[in-house]
């Protein structure tokens, strides 16, 4: 019998069918979310954070409800806000990336039941727009409807790393509960062997034709020929684990990694996480509750633990024990011959919440002539992500995979006893920095290390490539840096050295870096992670690698660095932070300045960002905007465009709508004036284009 709706397939000719099909996942999808939180015990454990890099979990409990409307917006499926206040505060802090803000010192957390209460409405609306929108089938990634699918696998995400915080959660916040029910079953675990698997190869990535929806880093293709290896039969039981545990291996730098050692050391780690020392043996923690050790369960670890243990185990056995790279993981898949969940049957996995909500003993679901290929646990791999070839970005989610790609975050695979929906498919590819917990174990190989996967420490995305070298790269005819030559403008007009900047639609930084020669603070924001992500890769690290394409399938390599630029000196002053200009956070105010650099005119509500901004301005403050003026449909609505039209038969500048939207907070003190600048697409094709620049000082 199937317990939890399976992600459906996109191909269906039958739009009736397919869009009952969809609600059904998604009302199943936002229930079973719903009841994750029924196990907490009170109000207190809604806002007590379970560990210090994780916001607390109400949260978490509006984060879901809110992606779902700020995707709809950008995909058109509805027109307005609900609670722009939640949509603001709920939307970005799922990781440690540095454009995330887990200080709750900026927040006023709601309560539970208005948080309830939005989730109701959200509810309502999307129902609403799948039981009213149009639909053409198939869906695909530039369908409409893809948005849809997008916030359901989303909260599905969610459903299982919302459960990884509250079994950190203390015990007093939780409950058991019976839609939560563990495994009961335990015993000693029996000996684990290594099997030969053959060489052969592997294909892995999705095709655009896929009937089932996926995520920008599953899409692409990568063939692999790969030599022979061995495999353990089983993944690594809390018994097999605990003889490194005894052997002293959390106190031998000698199996670790640097970082890893340096993880161990930071955190006093003596055992796996969720492993508790009782009076007179081990105990478990689990979901809810905290159990007699279940030896011949897996055990769930970091990547720095399952590597130290390989390394331990490498030299026990004068074998050379490692972790599968993702290549080797999709031949044992492949082999094993594993069944993905399909409708209508259990799969034989502990998968998809079919069995368990928990992990069970790891000889119950044999695969082939494995253990657990897939369910249980997740299993680490070696392999730091990395974009196929033929990736690309989606154009409403460009933070899901891209600040992933900085060889810090390590791919898992095969999913666990909670991984629903596209988690449970072979295609699925997560990744979580190496000292993060999941549910997440390991299954050890033997034998040589297979070549390495593309690195992908060399940005490659064409738009983020090209907006690294319009920041830091050479100039191009004679014209000048662009948000340089617009900083210091900028800082003209400000006059005396001031306290705080904000610098909107940052991208990859460079305005922000130099208003910081300036100001003692500064604020870079942007809509785009991926943009972002390279100003905190300037930032952290002083140095940025990007190819710029040359022609055809040449590539030039590029290295920028911020002492070269004169700016080593003022990155520790700016601050990189996601946000939507048209929905900013409440902590962005305070300003002195404002920069709104070829912002306005890629605004889904320009309107609304002018008729605001002031409100984020100290009295005296002097906004910035510059704009090429280039309006376009796909970016904003017509009936949003502040000019470029005719209205009442005459021509309507933007300058006009600027004027319109702006005297009644401001006063002009300068402009208009064009600066040039110039965008490298290839070697022998440029954008040239004219910014037009305008500087406005609030109003006493």
């Amino acid at each position: 019998m199937e317990r939890f709706s399976r992600t459906p397939r996109l191909d269906n000719t039958d739009s009736d069918t397919l869009r009952r099909e969809i609600r059904d996942y998604f009302h199943d999808t936002f229930d079973r979310y719903e009841q994750l939180f029924e196990v907490l015990t009170c109000d207190e454990a809604w806002y007590v954070k379970p560990i210090p890099l994780r916001h607390p979990l109400i949260f978490y409990f509006g984060h879901t409800a809110t992606f779902f409307i700020n995707k709809l917006l950008l995909a058109g499926l509805v027109e307005e806000r609900i609670n722009p206040y939640f949509e603001s505060i709920f939307a970005v802090g799922v990781d440690e990336m540095s454009w995330d803000d887990l200080n709750d010192e900026h927040y006023h957390w709601p309560s539970v039941t208005d948080v309830r209460d939005y989730r109701n409405r959200v509810r309502q609306t999307v129902d609403k727009v799948i039981a009213e929108t149009p639909l053409q089938t198939p869906i695909g990634w530039d369908h409409p409807w893809w948005t849809i699918l997008m916030g359901i696998e989303h909260e599905r995400i969610h459903l299982e790393t919302s459960s990884v915080l509250i079994r950190q959660h203390d015990l007093k916040y939780v409950r058991p509960h019976p839609a939560w029910t563990p495994c009961r079953d335990s015993g000693p675990a029996p000996a684990n062997q290594l099997i030969d698997i053959p060489a052969g190869t592997v294909q892995l990535g999705k095709s655009r034709d896929d009937s089932r929806y996926g995520w920008d880093n599953e899409y692409g293709h990568r063939e692999v020929e790969l030599a022979g290896f061995k495999a353990a039969q089983m993944l690594v039981s809390n018994q097999e684990f605990l003889a490194f545990v005894e052997a002293g291996g959390y106190a031998d730098a000698r199996w670790w990694s640097e970082e890893g050692w340096n993880w161990c050391r930071f955190a006093n780690a003596t055992h796996p996480e969720f492993w508790v020392r009782s009076e007179h043996d081990w105990e478990l923690r689990l979901m809810c509750e905290q159990v007699y050790m279940p030896w011949d369960w897996p055990v769930e670890v970091n990547c720095h633990e399952a590597e130290a243990f390989c390394r331990w185990k490498a030299e026990q056995t004068d074998q050379p024990i490692r972790l599968p790279s993702e290549d080797e993981w999709y031949r044992l898949y492949d082999i094993a011959r594993v069944a993905e969940p399909g409708p209508g049957q259990l799969v034989n996995a502990n998968l998809h919440l079919d069995h368990f909500a928990s992990s069970c003993p790891v000889y119950r679901f044999a695969q082939g002539d494995f253990f657990d290929i897939s369910g249980n646990v997740w299993q680490w791999t070696q392999t730091p992500i990395y974009p196929f070839e033929g990736f690309e970005v989606h154009p409403f989610y460009d933070d899901f995979t891209t600040p992933t790609f900085d060889d810090r975050h390590n791919l898992i695979k095969g999913g666990s006893w909670i991984s629903c929906g596209n988690e449970s498919l072979r295609t699925a590819r997560y990744a979580f920095r190496r000292h993060f917990f999941q549910h997440a174990g390991f299954r050890y190989v033997a034998g040589e290390l297979p070549a390495a996967a593309p690195s992908s420490r060399y940005e490659s995305d064409e738009l983020a490539s090209q907006y690294a070298e319009f920041h830091y790269g050479d100039q191009y005819f004679g014209v000048a840096n662009f948000p340089q030559t617009l900083a210091r403008l900028a800082i003209e007009v400000a006059g005396e050295p001031n306290g705080r900047a904000l610098d909107l639609g940052c991208a990859t930084g460079r305005a922000s870096f130099e208003l910081a020669r300036h100001f003692q603070h500064v604020d870079g924001v942007d809509f785009s992670a991926r943009l972002i992500n390279l100003g905190v890769q300037l930032q952290q690290h002083g140095r940025l690698r990007y190819t710029l394409a040359d022609e055809g399938e040449l590539v030039s390599y590029c290295e920028r660095d911020l002492t070269s630029l004169d700016l080593s000196h003022t990155a520790g002053r700016v601050q990189f932070v996601q946000g939507d200009a048209c929905n900013l956070k409440p902590i962005l105010s305070g300003y002195d300045l404002i920069l709104a650099a070829n912002l306005i005119d890629r605004l889904y509500s320009p309107h609304q960002f002018l008729s605001q901004v002031h409100t984020r301005l100290n009295p005296g403050g002097v906004l910035v905007i510059a704009s090429p003026y280039t309006w376009l449909e796909e970016h904003t609505p017509k009936e949003e465009w502040l000019g470029g039209l005719k209205r009442d038969g005459e021509s309507f500048t933007t300058l006009d709508g600027l004027h319109e939207v702006l005297d009644a907070h401001f006063e002009r003190i300068r402009g208009p004036e064009d600066i040039p600048f110039v965008i490298r697409e290839t070697r022998r094709k440029f954008q040239h284009t004219l910014s037009e620049v305008t500087c406005w000082r609030l109003k006493d």
